[in-house]
């Protein structure tokens, strides 16, 4: 078994979703839920298949985020994983309606930071062992930290 690293491309102004689900209608639904729950969300998906044709499935309403997903979806290239490309909205206005997919299984992370997807290969394939999101903490918040957390949060009106 060969493990390795791929870093996902992130382009300035995105987030990213990325999962594991089990089932080929996996891109078709995903795009519903995108659709329903931010309209004017602009977004790429990529879905791996992991048997049949083993293809690389894409939809989304923005084709240049679709390209993204789609090579994304390519350099980690592990059968049932899926990549939502997003921009115009934040992983928090869609990840509950994710998560209930029916196909989804796992959600490894939704974030604008660098990540990179732990990938273990064997002869039958490539499975996702975990993800590397962002970087390690540098300390602990303090008090101006957390005055700056709650303006944060008030200024994205996530609070009252």
């Amino acid at each position: 078994m060969e493990i390795k690293t791929v870093r996902l491309e992130i382009p300035e102004g995105t987030n990213i979703i990325f999962g594991q689900s089990h089932f080929i209608k996996t891109a078709e639904d995903l795009y519903e839920i995108m659709i329903g729950a931010v309209p004017s969300a602009k977004f790429g998906l990529a879905f791996c298949e992991a048997s049949g044709h083993c293809l690389i499935r894409s939809e989304g309403n923005d084709p240049d985020l679709v390209a993204v997903a789609r090579d994304n979806a390519a350099q980690v290239g592990a059968g049932h994983t899926f990549i939502i490309v997003l921009k115009d909205a934040f992983p928090i206005n869609c990840l509950n309606a994710v998560k209930m997919c029916q196909e989804v299984c796992t959600v490894y992370c939704a974030t604008a930071n660098p990540v990179e997807v732990i990938v273990a290969e064997t002869e039958n394939g490539r499975g996702v062992l975990g993800v590397i999101d962002g970087s390690s903490p540098q300390g602990v918040e303090d008090a101006a930290g957390v005055e700056w957390r709650r303006k944060l949060l008030r200024d994205f009106k996530y609070k009252l």
